[in-house]
């Protein structure tokens, strides 16, 4: 095809819209409500929808990978959140090295896994 791709936006569900609103702007994303049940979170050229739909299949079998420039400094930046303090359903796992970089995983308050990721 000839045309340009310009970006990739998913949909994602929330199982409390409120609390993965709160969350997603903890970490850093700026929202733009879009309608009563549905924003845009972006970052920089990152950007998702999160929507106040949830279904549980489909939500606990999403993952999204984030490509970062370090996922070392990336990590240290998100142990200084306290989100698992925050949020009781947040889970996060340190990084770890595989043969094609490193990446770090935030569960997020749904149970959605973001990896952080960086290739070598």
């Amino acid at each position: 095809m000839k045309h340009t791709l310009k970006s990739i936006r998913p949909f994602i569900g929330a199982e409390n819209f409120e609390i993965s609103r709160s969350f997603y702007s903890d970490l850093g994303f700026e929202e733009v409500i879009l309608e009563p049940s549905l924003s845009l979170f972006k970052n920089q050229s990152i950007a998702f929808y999160l929507q106040n739909t949830y279904v549980k299949d489909w939500v606990e079998n999403t993952m999204i990978f984030v490509e970062v420039e370090s996922a070392d400094e990336y990590w240290q930046e998100l142990v200084t959140l306290n989100l698992t303090e925050k949020y009781e359903e947040v889970k996060l796992t340190p990084v770890r090295t595989m043969p094609w970089g490193k990446e770090c995983f935030v569960h997020d308050p749904s149970g959605i896994l973001w990896h952080f990721g960086e290739f070598f």
